[in-house]
């Protein structure tokens, strides 16, 4: 049975996170520009696009379906649900169920899936390369993604990202090694799904993997401005829970969940700093090429599972 402290959270967390995801895109782009010797738009440039998109009109081909009507609140309710369920200021979470990795894989998933659909679904050849990249990406990175959370669950000894992070803080990880070998392949995995370069840039509707949004226009444009930014800040988010969980509180004490709440955007800033630096040092790989790279990452977190059968 949840207490309503937790629920409170939850919904704050959601909340929140919807509130400030414009604006950790506008800062990256702020940053970007900055590291470029140019002037850049403002870090609320978003919040400015999103209103206008509000007002405009939702505009949808002839050709599409109810796919590319569901997408738009499909992915941004995806991501609110995560928000929900991710410890963020503690190290639990406020709804326990939603916590599992093995449902958080699912659930980054379901909107990726949708967006594909909705890339095809528009009868534009233009939207179906941007879907068919968007779907290339989710198969090279995910099987890492889910050997690296299952290693990390065999060390700790739970699927639950929370109690990962309990046991992280606590020092009890069966496995440190394998441990170890597996976040730094998550973070690989949690970098290229936040879209950053050289895999892709997400704001970027010109982009072929952002092709889709091409076909999309007002409200349902805007949404996906807001749900796209979310992404970016639950999988650093997830990152943090389990591998960096050190500061977070261990209650829901007011104290706990405030100090908690500063630790969590501290370490998100530290990052997002490193994520900016990292996209602008790089530049933009071919798609067709993108397998030879994540296939790397996928040695390492076969080496991560070889140590963690090893008992190291």
């Amino acid at each position: 049975m949840l207490e309503p402290i937790q629920i409170v959270i939850a919904l704050v967390q959601g909340i929140l996170l919807v509130l400030l995801a414009p604006l950790v895109s506008g800062i990256a782009r702020k940053f970007r520009a900055k590291m470029h010797t140019r002037r850049g738009p403002s870090v609320f440039q978003d919040y400015y696009d999103i209103a206008k998109l509000l007002k405009r009109q939702d505009v949808h081909s002839n050709h599409s379906s109810n796919i590319s009507r569901i997408l738009p609140p499909l992915y941004i309710g995806t991501m609110f649900v995560l928000a929900m369920g991710l410890p963020m200021a503690t190290r639990v979470s406020p709804i326990p169920a939603l916590a599992d990795a093995i449902l958080i894989v699912y659930l980054l998933a379901l909107p990726r899936f949708f967006f594909g659909l909705a890339g095809l679904d528009s009868g534009s050849a233009y939207a179906g390369t941007g879907s068919v990249r968007e779907l290339l990406i989710g198969t090279l990175v995910e099987p890492s993604l889910m050997l690296a959370l299952f290693v990390a669950a065999l060390a700790c000894g739970t699927t639950n990202i929370a109690e990962m992070g309990v046991a992280v803080g606590a020092g009890s990880v069966a496995n440190p090694i394998a441990f170890v070998v597996a976040g730094v392949a998550f973070a690989v995995d949690c970098y290229i799904e936040m879209g950053k370069l050289p895999y892709d840039l997400a704001e970027a509707e010109q982009e072929l993997q952002e092709g889709p949004l091409a076909e999309m226009s007002g409200p349902a444009l805007a949404m996906m401005h807001i749900a796209m930014p979310m992404k970016q800040a639950i999988m650093a988010t997830l990152f943090i829970a389990i591998f960096l969980p050190f500061g977070s509180s261990v209650d829901f004490s007011f104290f706990g969940v405030a100090l908690g709440t500063v630790v969590y955007v501290l370490k998100m800033l530290v990052i997002l700093f490193i994520t900016m630096v990292l996209e602008n040092v790089v530049s933009r790989v071919r798609w067709n090429i993108t397998g030879r790279q994540t296939w790397f990452v996928v040695a390492v977190t076969v080496c991560a599972f070889a140590f963690c059968v090893l008992g190291i």
